[in-house]
């Protein structure tokens, strides 16, 4: 009976990791879609027409809005992993090499490690910070090349927001989401967050926007239905359900995917070193994923209501369910 559902669980962890997936896959594909579909030199524009639409659409279908100490915490995550982090990802694109972009971006896992261990009190397990290290070499491997140019700017720009988003991952963890809303809810809450902050910067910066062609309709619409509403459900329910650590290794499909999109799109080739890059990035991703146990403890947890959670690519989490009104519920009860 204990093979079963241990069975079970596996096979309900690796469906959720696999649709979490799909997240860092659509954001593969951002670049793609901005050079080809969307305005120039508009980064504000395109972040706030990315993030304001989306949120509004996922209002309205969950129809909720935060509830005591949530409104300050849906504000905080919304302006770490949107309102901040889009016109930073923006600036760097624009300053750097794409090869040098998803680079920094491969140090995101490492740093869910550090602020985990800070803010969970987890304690980082030896596979997964060699995991992460791994992944920045394959990653490097496959889309950096000697010729890139380096910017300040675009360097200063991308670590920050590797850094606000490692945080904005973390708090997501930690605080997880008031009793009886969704995911949907959440992400709803922080992607309007993030596109009231973004809406009118973009109009004091930028000014009004242009007129729009279709192609550009057909890029909005695909970033904001696909690349940020979907994506973003999907992606933070891959936090509640696995935790901060696996779902951070995650990300390093995103730049396996943007390499395949220039190969099929733009007829781009792979060298020998690409293909090991890949291989490894991939392999640091699937090594991530395995939960880590602490010492002489089973790896799973019982939250209340008796859904089962396996921990992080750290060592004794601790993981911390609260009330709507923030008020804490029943410890929880590790499976003896």
């Amino acid at each position: 009976m204990g093979g079963v559902m241990a069975g079970k669980g596996s096979a309900g962890r690796i469906g959720v990791a696999a649709a979490a997936a799909l997240a860092p896959a659509a954001w593969g594909t951002t670049y793609l879609v901005t050079t080809e579909l969307l305005p120039d030199g508009r980064p504000m524009l395109l972040a706030a027409l990315r993030a304001l639409p989306a949120g509004l659409l996922l209002l309205l279908l969950g129809r909720k809005l935060p509830r005591g100490r949530w409104w300050g915490r849906a504000a905080i995550l919304g302006m770490l992993n949107i309102g901040f982090f889009f016109p930073l990802i923006f600036v760097g694109a624009y300053h750097l090499p794409g090869g040098v972009a998803a680079t920094i971006g491969a140090i995101q896992p490492l740093l869910v490690i550090g602020f985990s261990a800070m803010i969970l009190g987890a304690r980082p397990s030896r596979r997964a910070v060699i995991a992460g290290l791994v992944g920045v070499v394959g990653v490097g491997l496959l889309v950096l090349k000697g010729s890139a140019k380096l910017d300040g700017v675009g360097i200063a720009a991308m670590l920050t927001a590797i850094v606000i988003m490692a945080l904005g991952t973390v708090l997501t963890r930690k605080w997880g989401k008031p009793e009886g809303v969704t995911m949907l809810d959440l992400t709803a809450w922080q992607l309007t967050a993030g596109g009231l902050f973004l809406a009118p910067l973009a109009l004091v910066t930028e000014g009004a926007p242009p007129a729009f062609t279709g192609e550009n309709w057909i890029g909005f619409v695909y970033l904001g239905l696909f690349g940020t509403a979907l994506a973003y459900v999907l992606w933070f329910r891959g936090i509640d359900r696995l935790g901060a650590g696996p779902v951070s290794f995650l990300a390093l499909v995103n730049p396996a995917v943007a390499t395949i999109g220039g190969i099929v799109v733009l007829d781009q080739t792979l060298t020998v070193w690409q293909v090991l890059g890949l291989l490894l990035a991939l392999g640091a991703m699937f090594a991530g994923q395995a939960p880590a146990r602490p010492k002489g403890e089973p790896s799973t947890v019982v939250r209340q209501g008796g859904t089962a959670v396996e921990g992080d690519g750290v060592e004794g989490e601790r993981v911390e369910a609260e009330e709507a009104d923030g008020a804490p519920r029943e410890p929880v009860a590790a499976r003896g």
